[in-house]
């Protein structure tokens, strides 16, 4: 039986930003974040492109007729599109250049997940005692800390913390990574924006897992972040595996800037 997701969500704009460049994307078959970067409205744009042409590819993702490898070009695709669409838009409205995005979606696949991932949106796994970090940051600090020059403890208040060495701005240079995981029904994943993790720790994301769930443990994720500042924009995303034959991968919602049109 194929396994789907049972999944909420929320975003917040945070203490700083006038705006909101995060978007997020649910649906049973498909769960997703993008972080918009780019003044002059660019991330929300970029964000929105990100989410909506992911979104416009859930059905077919969602076709059981479709073999797993078709499968699998098809999530890797899905990156290259975004950034040639993107590509386009600051083509049309050179005012967007510089605009850019991540995108972190997982996709439920049998006796798993498939992570597609560019940028430092995270991804994590949860099943109820440990906290997995999934995705990789594609950040310098990142870089530095693997070849021995950073702790993370030196990179948590880096000043250039974000700064990214891949995201989806439309210049062709992306090396998406697609993964997968194994998952069972009751295993939870958390997607969500570097305004949740530029703010609190891992440590910090499992207490407040332990002690809360479902939107009640959304909730109290951006209440933490407010209560440090919340500098940036917040999106998580909490979905937690069900299998479940009845659900379709046609019911999706569009959170923040994709769903502020």
């Amino acid at each position: 039986m194929a396994l789907r997701f049972s999944t909420i969500a929320a975003t917040d704009v945070g203490l700083i930003r006038d705006g909101n460049e995060d978007a997020a994307l649910i649906s049973p078959a498909v769960i997703a974040v993008a972080d918009g970067m780019g003044g002059h409205a660019g991330g929300e744009v970029a964000s929105r492109i990100a989410i909506t042409t992911l979104a416009g590819l859930v059905d077919l993702l969602s076709d059981s007729s479709l073999d797993a490898e078709s499968r699998a070009d098809l999530l890797m695709n899905i990156s290259y599109s975004v950034d040639s669409d993107i590509a386009e838009r600051v083509s049309a409205e050179p005012a967007l250049t510089g605009m850019g995005t991540t995108l972190t979606a997982l996709y439920a696949v049998d006796k798993g997940v498939e992570l597609l991932h560019i940028g430092d949106s995270r991804c994590y796994q949860w099943n109820g005692k440990k906290l997995r970090q999934l995705s990789y940051d594609h950040t310098v600090m990142q870089e530095l800390i693997d070849q021995g020059r950073l702790t993370a403890e030196e990179v948590s208040d880096h000043p250039q913390r974000s700064l990214l060495t891949q995201a989806l701005m439309g210049e062709g240079n992306i090396d998406p990574v697609l993964s997968f995981y194994p998952a069972a029904p009751g295993d939870h994943f958390l997607l969500c924006s570097d305004g949740l993790t530029n703010v609190l720790s891992d440590h910090e994301l499992a207490g407040l897992m332990k002690r809360h769930d479902g939107e009640q443990l959304l909730e109290e994720l951006i209440a933490a972040v407010k209560a440090k500042g919340a500098p940036d924009n917040v999106t998580v995303v909490w979905g937690t595996v069900v299998e479940d034959e009845s659900v379709t991968g046609s019911e999706i919602t569009l959170i923040g800037a994709a769903g502020e049109q």
